[in-house]
């Protein structure tokens, strides 16, 4: 396969919801290091489904112009509102999008109605819910410093970059087919 000639210098991107860094504790390490193992560096932005608690454990380093997590010595999280340059490329990376199976809410697990809340659910057909730092992460949207990092990092290069690198479409894009997306913040932004 086209694996058998990359080396650690090829990177492949993938574009969210990476889930390498889901549980935060040693449940992940096996997963990573087989990652580490590949013969290329893996380069991630965050989805919405990512465990925002875990990541932000990692330390922060400068890699091509830009901020990572280094989860590995090849799987970083690229993190947002950053420009990265990869062979003579600009790269723009702003991570996350707004959950959009969350209608039937967002548990909080300290809540005394907690056990009632998550029973109910669990025994509604095809619900559509999330736990507070278990399967949802208010951090799944970028806050107003990524936004002005990204602002800023995007002036030093007049606002000219080759490539984006999001989980989501800017709302022009959203809104054209999917009957779940509608129009946030992150998507405005994109726009």
């Amino acid at each position: 396969p086209e694996q058998a000639q990359m080396t650690k210098r090829d990177i492949v991107i993938c574009a969210g919801d990476f889930g390498g860094v889901w549980f935060g504790d040693g449940r992940d390490e096996a997963a990573l290091d087989w990652l580490e193992s590949l013969p290329f560096t893996l380069a991630f932005v965050c989805g919405n489904h990512e465990n925002y608690d875990a990541l932000e454990r990692y330390p922060v380093k400068d890699w091509h112009g830009g901020k990572v997590h280094r989860i590995r010595s090849h799987v970083l999280h690229l993190m947002r509102g950053q420009v990265f340059e990869l062979e003579g490329y600009h790269f723009f990376t702003m991570g996350g999008a707004k959950s959009h199976d969350t209608e039937d809410g967002i548990l909080e697990p300290g809540a005394p109605d907690f056990e009632r809340k998550l029973l109910m659910l669990q025994r509604k057909p095809r619900a559509r819910y999330r736990i507070n730092h278990i399967s949802w992460w208010a951090q799944e949207m970028p806050s107003e410093e990524e936004y002005a990092e990204a602002r800023k990092n995007l002036a030093k290069v007049d606002w000219a970059v080759d490539y984006v690198i999001t989980h989501c479409a800017p709302t022009s894009i959203a809104l054209m087919e999917n009957r779940h997306n509608e129009a946030d913040p992150l998507t405005d932004f994109l726009q």
